[in-house]
């Protein structure tokens, strides 16, 4: 499918991805938020490989069975009429501007329960285990999580019916959101309280990231912040100050997040029960591995 003529959707995909990802790494080198803890290349070696691992699992998937991608599967609903929107007769800006709301609070849901259900935290713990949190944070999903919210997305496609055009640019944004939020990336405070009334910032999703009970259980959001503050899942700021909080999970405090091994045996682990860290326990972050 060509999103604009003689441009295809992956290299659209493909395009914005990369653009955004190198403006986002350019400016956390110009405005960084924190000092990292651990080896930077590491993990953008392991982080980059987790990513590229998912996006075959993607591809397989659409390759396997139609519609076992979004766009297929609103391409399918679409010339089938399934979905909700496919039953009623609405300007076509009002049904992306539905389609872009729904699935993004769709994404807020799967989040909050990948967080709420053991078998989907197993998954979802690798992507918390990351001990700095930076651009490449986003990228970081056990290729089994992408699998899983990708047929999750396909059910909510079909369900709403949204068009193909509504879908690929949810997850253009979703994507470009994800990585600015994860981003490490010095804001001033005006920006960040102004931004933060409709998107979800850098220092806003960082709270999510720490390692403290309350503050690992609230701002789920990647696109819109409006969802954490109507459920009653928004933490404004980190206790420890966002240069002194502790970020990751309290049992994986070392150098093995940074492994892609490791990483993607996490889910086979046993679960360990979360806990605040020891009010002694010296902070991590004073200094660079």
């Amino acid at each position: 499918m060509d999103v604009f003529p003689g441009i295809s959707e992956p290299i659209f995909r493909l395009s914005a991805f990369i653009s955004i990802l190198v403006v986002l790494a350019a400016c956390e080198l110009w405005a960084p938020r924190r000092k990292l803890v651990a080896s930077k290349a590491r993990r953008w070696l392991t982080n980059i490989s987790i990513v590229a691992l998912g996006s075959l699992v993607v591809r397989a998937m659409g390759a396997l069975a139609v519609p076992l991608v979004a766009v297929a599967a609103a391409i399918f609903a679409a010339s089938h009429g399934w979905g909700i929107l496919n039953m009623v007769a609405l300007p076509g800006w009002l049904e992306i501007v539905i389609a872009l709301l729904v699935l993004d609070l769709a994404i807020w849901f799967q989040h909050l329960m990948s967080h709420k259900i053991p078998v989907f935290w197993r998954l979802h713990r690798m992507h918390h285990a990351d001990r700095d949190i930076d651009v490449t944070t986003a990228l970081r999903f056990h290729p089994i999580e992408i699998g899983l919210s990708m047929l999750w997305k396909i059910v909510c496609v079909l369900a709403l019916g949204a068009a193909p055009l509504a879908v690929i640019l949810f997850e253009v944004i979703l994507n470009g959101c994800a990585m600015f939020n994860h981003a490490n990336l010095r804001l001033p405070a005006s920006v960040d309280g102004f931004l933060r009334l409709f998107l979800v910032t850098p220092d806003m999703h960082r709270v999510h990231h720490s390692v403290l009970n309350r503050e690992h259980d609230s701002n789920y959001g990647f696109n819109l912040s409006i969802w954490d503050r109507l459920f009653g899942t928004y933490v404004a700021q980190p206790k420890g100050g966002h240069e002194g909080m502790t970020i990751g999970l309290s049992q994986y405090q070392t150098e093995d997040p940074t492994r892609l091994w490791w990483s993607l045996r996490l889910p086979w682990k046993p679960l360990a029960r979360r806990h605040e860290p020891p009010k002694d326990q010296p902070n991590p972050n004073v200094k660079r591995v």
